[in-house]
Order: structure tokens, then sequence, then C-alpha cells
């Protein structure tokens, strides 16, 4: 297996013109379904369908301060610790998790999506949408950098599409390169954040909830964890 530092290298020499005709290839326009901004219904393995699962999209630590201040919300507004790694005890939930994901409302989904009456949706932080919310439904085949939810259902290259009703349309090589751009800025970030993440981390004595980042440990109101 690649180290996180040879993928770090691959990505920061992925060839942006490469991306974008693969892009080209697969075809997107978003439909603003809202699907992607959306908690989702699991399958349940019988047929039917389990819990509604809250939207879960990585936020990186500055992208969430970034947030804040378009939106002067606390932290907790804009970020929640990522759930994978956490159980509920006797006080709330406790444990030890890695990165940010976006907060969700009370029916899972991104605190900043809304819905008008026939059903379109909008973001309404859009221009300053983190980098996965900017790319999705792509992702770069590197080890070390994440993949939006579902399985990919389309590859070109390095390229990946993920399950959305937007893949397949036309899009226009500018559109293509924008997102080619953001797709490869995204998989560098990803990686040095995961590097980050490594070199900072030291296991916590505490039983509250911490979140390890690149930044090191931290509560879940953003605040380092031994402030």
């Amino acid at each position: 297996m690649d180290s996180l530092e040879t993928e770090l290298e691959r990505a920061r020499g992925l060839d942006v013109a490469a991306l974008a005709d693969a892009i080209e290839t697969i075809g997107f326009e978003c439909t603003r379904c809202g699907a992607c901004c959306k908690g989702y219904d699991p399958d349940d393995g019988n047929g039917g369908k389990s819990d509604r699962e809250p939207h879960t999209a990585t936020v990186f630590p500055d992208e969430v301060r970034g947030l804040q201040e378009t939106t002067d919300y606390d932290w907790r507004d804009v970020a929640r610790p990522m759930p994978y790694g956490l159980s509920e005890g006797d006080e709330g939930p406790e444990g030890e998790t890695f990165e940010w994901a976006l907060q969700t409302d009370s029916c899972g989904d991104c605190t900043f999506y809304t819905e008008s009456d026939d059903g379109t949706g909008s973001c309404g932080v859009h221009e300053d949408r983190p980098l996965i919310c900017q790319t999705y439904p792509f992702s770069v085949a590197l080890g070390g950098t994440s993949q939006p939810m579902g399985e990919a259902v389309d590859a070109e290259g390095m390229v990946r599409a993920h399950e959305c009703e937007g893949l397949g349309r036309d899009i226009s090589r500018e559109e293509a390169e924008e997102l080619a751009e953001a797709l490869k800025k995204r998989a560098v970030r990803e990686l040095e954040e995961a590097i980050g993440v490594r070199d900072n981390y030291e296991p916590a004595d505490t039983e509250r909830v911490v979140v390890h980042d690149s930044e090191g440990a931290k509560t879940q109101d953003g605040r380092p964890l031994n402030e």
C-alpha cells in the first residue's frame, strides 16, 4: 500500500485537463434534487427500510471557520463530530472520532439545505460550500481520499462518479474544468488532512467526545481539548 505522502504527490500531479476530459465523458448537470444534501433511508437487509440515517459530508476545520464567518453561527451549528467510533453513554455520546461532518437538522438533512414547495433544493451557503459539496458526485481514485455517499456507478480514468440523477447530462468544457480544479484541490486537501491527523494523533484520556483533526484533538465545539 502506498504511503499517504506518495498519494499526496500523486494528487498534486493530477492533470486538470485529463480530469475535465473524464468529467465531460461521464457528463453531469445538477438537477437540484437535493439528494446529496438530505438524510437517507438505508436498506435494512430485508427488503425494507431501517431508521433514517443523517446526511454525512466531511468538512475541513478551516471550512468550518469560513462558514462561521459567513453565517455568524457557532462551531456546533456548522459541524458535528463524524459519528463513526462514537457510542451512546449514560450522559450522551462519548468516544473518539476523526474529522468533522456538516451539521444536520432534526430530519437528518444538511443544516444549510432548503427545499421549495415544488421540491427544488437550494444551499444557503452555496458560494462558500465545502469542497466535497462543490465536487459531488465525483471523487478521485487515490488511497487516502474519501468517497461520497454510495458506491461509484461510473468511472473514467482516475475519476469516479457516485449515484446522482444528474449524471450522463451534457456539461460545458468550462464547467468541467472548474469541477476538475475543485476535484484536484479536494484530493490534495484530503490527503494533507489525513497526514495531519496521523501526525497529531494522541489517544485522549477522557470520557467526552473527542474529535481528532489535522490541528489536533478538539471538543465538540471546536476548541482544543486541553484548552
